[in-house]
C-alpha cells in the first residue's frame, strides 16, 4: 500500500511540476526528466547559478543510495560495505538537502508566497506542486515586485522607463535558452514604455535578438519578463489577450486556391468574438476589405495578387481582430520603392488611429520619416542582445552622431561584421542616458 501511495505521490508531483513549467514559457516534459528537472526548477527560482550543483548533488546521492541497496542486499545490513555506503549517503544528501530548500525558498518569493511553503515542498512535494502549477491565482512576479515586497531594489530599476497605463509596457530582465547543461543569455534589461500612436522601428545587425525579442513582447516565446498592454498583463491573461497583438511574419501562410473573402473570412472566425452574429463578422470583413484597399479583389485567388495586393492581405488577416499592438517583420521584403512606401502609410494611418505599430524592415531610411521612434538592440561583450537606445528617431540621430539609420547599424554591429564595433561604449552611454531622463521626469 505504501509503494503505491508513493507512486501515486511522485505522478502528482510530476504533473504539478509540468504545468509550473510552463508557468516560466518550459517546456513542461522537462518535469519527466530525472536529475534534469532539478535544474529547470533551480531556472524557475532565478537561483541559475546553483542549478548545476542541486542537479549534480542530487544525482550523486541517488547514484550512493543504490549502491548502499545494492551492498546490503549482498552483504547484508550489518557490513562493513553497507555501514560506509549508508555514511556516504547521509553525508552527500546534507548539501542536497541544503541546496533543495534554498530552491525552494527562492520559488516561494517568485510566486510571492509565504516562506513556510517551502517546507511542504521538502516534504510532501505533490501539495504545492499541483496547487502551484493548475491554481490561476498562483503566478510568479517580476523582480522589482520581489523587490517593492521586501522594500529593496535591483539593479535594473535604474533602466525601468515602463509603468501602468495605457500603451505597451516592456520589462524584459533576461530571455534564455538552454542547449543541454549549457545556458545562454539571449536578451537582457530591456525596459520601455511606448505610447499608442506611437510607430516603432526595431533596428538592430544580425543576432542581436530582434525576433527573440518580438517573440518575448507577443508572448509567443516567452521571456522572464512583464509584458503589459494597456494595464493587462501579457503573460498572465494570454488566452484572453492574444488577439489583442497581431503578428504579420515575413513569409506569408495564405493558401494560393482561396480568394481574398475566403481568407479574411477564415481569419475571422478564429479572431472575432465568439458573440458576433453573421451579419456583424460580415460587416467586419467588409470594412477590413476596403480598409486594405481589397474591396475589389474579394473574388479573386490569392495566387493571383500581386506582391503588395498579398502583403496587404496578410495584414488585413491579423488586422481583423483590431489589435492594440500590430507587429511587422519586413513587411517591405520583394516591393518595390513606390509600393512599400505605400504600405508604409497605410501603417502609419494605423498607427493614428490609436494602435502601436512596431516594424522590422531591411531599408528603414526609405520610410523613416513615418517613425516616431527607434529601438536599437545590439550584441554586448558577451553576445546578448541589449538595449542601446530607445526612443525619437531625431535624438537618435544626435545620440549615435548619425545621420541615418544605415550609419546607427555601422555604428553598432561588431568590427568583424564590417561596423565599428561600439555597442558596449553606446550601451553605456543610454545607460547614462537614461538616468538623466528618469532624474529630469523626477524633477518636473
Amino acid at each position: 500500500m505504501g509503494d503505491v501511495i508513493s507512486i501515486i505521490l511522485g505522478l502528482l508531483t510530476i504533473v504539478g511540476t509540468w504545468k509550473l513549467f510552463t508557468k516560466f514559457g518550459k517546456k513542461g516534459w522537462y518535469a519527466l526528466i530525472p536529475f534534469y528537472d532539478e535544474y529547470v526548477m533551480a531556472h524557475c527560482a532565478r537561483r541559475e547559478n546553483e542549478a548545476v550543483k542541486l542537479m549534480i548533488f542530487k544525482g550523486i546521492y541517488e547514484l550512493t543510495s543504490i549502491v548502499g541497496t545494492v551492498l546490503i542486499s549482498m552483504y547484508g545490513e550489518d557490513s562493513e560495505a553497507a555501514s560506509y555506503a549508508l555514511i556516504a549517503t547521509i553525508i552527500l544528501f546534507v548539501p542536497y538537502f541544503i541546496y533543495s530548500v534554498r530552491i525552494f525558498l527562492a520559488l516561494c518569493d517568485v510566486f510571492g508566497r509565504s516562506r513556510k511553503w517551502a517546507l511542504l515542498w521538502v516534504f510532501v512535494s505533490a501539495l504545492p506542486a499541483m496547487v502551484w502549477g493548475f491554481s490561476s491565482k498562483f503566478q510568479p512576479i517580476s523582480e522589482e515586485e520581489i523587490a517593492a515586497r521586501e522594500g529593496g531594489s535591483v539593479d535594473t530599476a535604474d533602466l525601468h522607463l515602463a509603468g501602468l497605463g495605457d500603451g505597451l509596457s516592456i520589462d524584459i530582465t533576461d530571455r534564455t535558452a538552454k542547449n543541454f547543461f549549457k545556458s545562454k543569455t539571449l536578451l537582457r534589461d530591456i525596459h520601455m514604455k511606448i505610447q499608442p500612436g506611437h510607430m516603432v522601428l526595431l533596428l538592430g545587425g544580425s543576432g542581436a535578438g530582434k525576433t527573440t525579442f518580438l517573440n518575448a513582447v507577443t508572448g509567443y516565446e516567452k521571456a522572464n519578463a512583464v509584458i503589459q498592454l494597456d494595464k493587462g498583463d501579457l503573460y498572465k491573461n494570454y488566452k484572453d489577450m492574444k488577439y489583442d497583438v497581431g503578428f504579420v511574419p515575413q513569409q506569408d501562410l495564405m493558401r494560393g486556391s482561396d480568394t481574398v473573402y475566403r481568407t479574411i473570412a477564415d481569419a475571422a472566425a478564429l479572431r472575432l468574438p465568439k458573440g458576433l452574429t453573421s451579419e456583424e463578422k460580415k460587416q467586419k470583413i467588409d470594412e477590413t476589405l476596403d480598409l486594405f484597399g481589397l474591396g475589389m479583389l474579394k473574388s479573386s485567388l490569392v495566387d493571383k495578387l500581386s506582391g503588395g495586393q498579398r502583403k496587404r492581405l496578410s495584414i488585413a488577416m491579423e488586422f481583423i481582430s483590431d489589435p492594440k499592438l500590430f507587429i511587422l517583420d519586413e513587411p517591405d521584403s520583394g516591393l518595390d520603392g513606390v509600393v512599400a512606401r505605400s504600405l508604409f502609410k497605410e501603417l502609419r494611418d494605423i498607427a493614428n488611429s490609436g494602435k502601436i505599430v512596431m516594424v522590422i524592415t531591411h531599408t528603414p531610411d526609405r520610410v523613416i520619416d513615418l517613425f516616431d521612434d527607434v529601438i536599437v538592440l545590439a550584441k554586448d561583450s558577451d553576445r546578448t542582445g541589449r538595449l542601446t537606445y530607445f526612443g525619437p528617431i531625431k535624438e537618435a540621430y544626435e545620440f549615435f552622431g548619425k545621420d541615418s539609420m544605415e550609419g546607427i547599424l555601422l555604428a553598432i554591429n561588431q568590427k568583424e561584421e564590417g561596423g565599428e564595433g561600439r555597442a558596449e561604449e553606446l550601451l553605456q552611454s543610454y545607460e547614462a542616458l537614461v538616468k538623466e531622463r528618469e532624474a529630469g521626469g523626477e524633477a518636473s
